[in-house]
């Protein structure tokens, strides 16, 4: 059985930094693409920020310059850096990774963590 859990997150003011982490464990073959995605109240959930299984990373315009995503696969964690954060970042943010396990391959989801952007 795979987990997939994610730490980081809290209340930070404009300007500030957050680190969120999210981490696989349990029996699997391979982790292939790993990414953030940000639920914010009232919205549907969107896409912050992928990286490939080769480090390649693709980010939303909206955070372009601002936010970092970056993997250790002997960990099997993916972080996301968030700098210059802005009260319009405040959401809910989910780790997201296609994981390849006995009997499953597919689209595992962290718990989210709530990232509150305010003075």
């Amino acid at each position: 059985q795979v987990q997939f859990v994610e730490s980081g997150g809290g209340l930070v003011q404009p300007g500030g930094s957050l680190r969120l982490a999210c981490t696989a464990s349990g029996t699997f073959f391979n982790i292939g693409d790993m990414g953030w995605y940000r639920q914010a109240p009232g919205k549907q959930r969107e896409l912050v920020t992928i990286i490939r299984s080769n480090g390649a990373a693709h980010y939303a315009d909206f955070v372009i310059g601002r936010f970092t995503i970056s993997r250790d696969n002997a960990k099997n964690t993916v972080y996301l850096q968030m700098n210059s954060l802005e009260p319009e970042d405040t959401a809910v943010y989910y780790c997201n990774a296609y994981i390849s396990s006995p009997g499953r391959s597919g689209d595992y989801w962290g718990q989210g963590t709530q990232v509150t952007v305010s003075s």
